[in-house]
């Protein structure tokens, strides 16, 4: 079984950064190739939406339109830890941030559907 679990969320003022983690235990991701690992995030009353996922080991990325030039995601392999760095925040960025992780798949699946195991989210709230 596979741990995940989210931390660094918090307030901040629009434009301002924050930088989410995600403690992963269970699993060594570096041995298994097909690993994909992503952040979602739900705001009140709206559905869980795709971030950004990264494939384990080759680094490789994708990021949903609303999080580029904005968002990096990245991982410490030596730490098997996920990061969301945030910058540029806005208000619309409000939400429950959740990091998810999935043995196989492709990165551009999106659906939250698409992954396995999920961490129990760190709230981001971005002031006006």
């Amino acid at each position: 079984q596979v741990q995940l679990v989210e931390s660094g969320g918090g307030l901040v003022q629009a434009g301002g950064s924050l930088k989410l983690s995600c403690a992963t235990s269970g699993r060594t991701f570096s041995a298994f190739s097909s690993w994909r690992m992503a952040w979602f995030r739900q705001a009140p009353g709206k559905e869980r939406e795709f971030v950004a996922a990264i494939r384990w080991t080759a680094g490789s990325t994708n990021y949903a339109n609303s999080a580029k030039g904005r968002f990096t995601i990245s991982r410490d392999n030596a730490k098997n830890t996920l990061f969301l760095q945030m910058n540029s925040l806005r208000p619309e960025d409000t939400a429950v941030y959740y990091c998810a992780a999935d043995g196989g798949g492709l990165l551009f699946q999106t659906s939250s559907g698409d992954y396995a195991y999920w961490g129990q989210g760190t709230q981001v709230t971005v002031s006006s």
